[in-house]
């Protein structure tokens, strides 16, 4: 098994950082360590780009606490000077930096970062509400389909200690749906998403599980020494973790969400509510992680097709099917398809957390369906063409 977990150690300023580290460094320049740590780093060839807009993000920060108040420029100044006290501008706050690309961010403090991020979530999720979903552990496997649902979850504030697990690396064709650059080219899928996250929130908690789901590490990955998951996000391609990964989550009563990327399909398993629901729906039986280890390839495919319910695929992927592996090199998947997965599954989580009774079952929300073509208008366009 292969974990990483954050070590926020002056240590990890070294020059295989770019490569080997997946958590910002966070320096708090206001005390003598983080001053010292902040000068030193300075002084090395670490950074390629400073980026210091601290007086902005405290002027947003002042106007977003009472946005009735018409403010000069003078009275942002003064309201500075109070948040700040004695401390020089650019010794408050914190400042980040991120090794895998040599910037240096300053950012505001934690609480005050956290409180105007997440402002403009007012009224649709209120800081009470906020604060709960900060308290939140997330897992997600399967860091493809998965990468759009962690960050759209991290964007939002959904989930403020998250475990990613994926074994794979990012390839070139996965560039037609991942939110990635060539330069992260064999980068760690999990190690990835970890940077994106962290590239939005550097005080996010995250733990990465670089070799994806085993025998050996599911149970860290499930109950962990920061504490139990509260809602697992499952987007995997391996079949055995699609099935073991819901038989931890059914014993600990963990709710599990899963996003198929064909017509929107959205499945919600709510095994908190319900400890002794079938895994997916009832569809596969009682065929348990043990059974699928043992299945063959074509097996697995059928078990696999029978999960999704290969009668309602979408015709583009009912006729990928018997492709792959001759023609198709694996499963097509779109990037619009991706996004519009990530945005469901951290919908559907929101709420879930949030206390509200969202039941098991599976939804499509099929954009064919609900933004049809008109055969009419298709066939004068062909002819125009």
């Amino acid at each position: 098994m292969v974990r990483h977990r954050s070590d926020p150690r002056p240590a990890v300023l070294t020059p295989d950082a770019a490569t080997s580290h997946f958590r910002p460094v966070l320096l708090d320049a206001s005390s003598p360590d983080g001053l010292r740590d902040l000068e030193a780093l300075a002084a090395s060839s670490s950074v390629t780009a400073v980026h210091d807009t601290i007086d902005d993000q405290l002027d947003e920060l002042i106007r977003c606490e009472d946005p009735a108040v018409e403010h000069s420029a003078d009275s942002l100044a003064a309201s500075r000077r109070r948040i700040c006290g004695e401390t020089p501008l650019w010794r408050w706050g914190t400042w980040v930096f991120y090794p895998w690309n040599g910037r240096l961010v300053h950012v505001l403090g934690r609480n005050d970062f956290q409180r105007l991020r997440t402002d403009r979530n007012r009224s649709k999720i209120d800081r009470a509400q906020q604060r709960d979903l900060r308290a939140r552990r997330i897992g997600v496997v399967g860091l493809s389909v998965g990468n759009s649902a962690a960050v759209t979850l991290a964007m939002e504030g959904v989930g403020g200690s998250f475990r990613l697990a994926d074994f794979d690396t990012l390839g070139l064709s996965n560039l037609n749906r991942l939110r990635a650059g060539l330069g992260d080219l064999g980068v760690s899928k999990a190690v990835l998403a970890a940077r994106q996250m962290f590239e939005i929130d550097p005080y996010l908690d995250i733990e990465v599980f670089t070799d994806g789901l085993t025998e050996e590490s599911i149970g860290e990955f499930f109950d962990g020494s920061g504490g139990a998951l509260d809602l697992l996000v499952e987007e995997c391609d391996t079949v055995w973790a699609k099935v073991a990964a819901r038989e931890y989550a059914r014993r600990r009563g963990i709710p599990v969400l899963m996003d198929a990327n064909d017509r929107g399909l959205l499945d919600v398993e709510r095994f908190d509510l319900e400890p002794h629901r079938p895994l997916f729906h009832g569809r596969t039986g009682e065929a348990t992680s043990s059974d699928v280890a043992r299945m063959n390839r074509d097996e697995l495919l059928s078990f696999l097709l029978t999960v999704v319910d290969e009668s309602r695929l979408s015709p583009a992927m009912r006729g990928a099917v018997g492709e792959i592996g001759r023609s198709l090199s694996s499963w097509p998947q779109l990037a619009s398809g991706v996004m519009l997965g990530g945005a469901l599954v951290a919908d559907t989580a929101r709420r879930i957390l949030l206390g509200e009774l969202i039941e098991s079952g599976r939804t499509y929300i099929d954009l064919d369906e609900l933004i049809p073509a008109v055969d009419e208008f298709a066939r004068v366009l062909e002819e125009v063409r």
